[in-house]
């Protein structure tokens, strides 16, 4: 009998070892074109790019869901590339380097003496679902400031809401990156 239960146990528990785990599946910010302005008081300044700030999640790789303002959770087999901040900091570096705005734009580590200093702070980077309604959220605020002599140049808090294709991470993946498109485009402006 104790033979028996032995055998049946490990049937039991090796059955639970055998199922395959969900495949994980990345997901990315995709960095849009910008093209060249021409002008700007800022052409020959350098300007350094800080790591966002999360005012509430820590930022991670994790992709963030919430169904009210009290339930919220993390996508367990869905994340980003990178850490967001990682990943925002890299694209604001690359979408203002493109935009030629300024003479240099580099990442806050670099060891260049810079002219001014955009530093952001991530309100929301989430997907919302409400009842039917599926949409992802983006709010950055920027902050412009002379590093030379601590003065406030400007400060702006873009926030966007774009609806899903699908209730799910790849749908929040794609509204999202149509939002960084926006994002792009109106940081690009309020900089010029």
């Amino acid at each position: 009998m104790r033979y028996i239960m032995l055998v049946l146990s490990f049937f039991l528990l090796s059955g639970c070892s055998f199922k395959e785990a969900p495949v994980m599946k990345v997901y990315s910010l995709l960095i849009p074109h910008v093209s060249p302005v021409s002008g700007g008081e800022y052409r020959n300044k350098i300007l350094k790019v800080s790591y966002p700030v999360g005012l509430g999640e820590k930022l991670t790789d994790g992709m963030l869901y919430s169904y009210s303002l009290s339930d919220s959770g993390e996508y367990l087999n869905s994340r980003w590339s990178n850490n967001i901040g990682r990943l925002l900091q890299g694209s604001m570096i690359q979408i203002l380097s493109q935009s030629r705005l300024f003479k240099v734009v580099v990442p806050y580590t670099s060891n260049i003496e810079e002219n001014l200093r955009l530093e952001s702070t991530i309100f929301d980077f989430s997907h919302h679902v409400r009842g039917k309604a599926s949409y992802a959220v983006v709010s950055i605020q920027f902050t412009l400031t002379n590093a030379e002599t601590g003065k406030l140049l400007k400060v702006k808090r873009f926030s966007y809401r774009e609806n899903t294709p699908t209730i799910d991470a790849k749908g929040y993946a794609e509204a999202t990156n149509r939002i960084m498109v926006k994002l792009s485009r109106d940081l690009v402006r309020w900089l010029k």
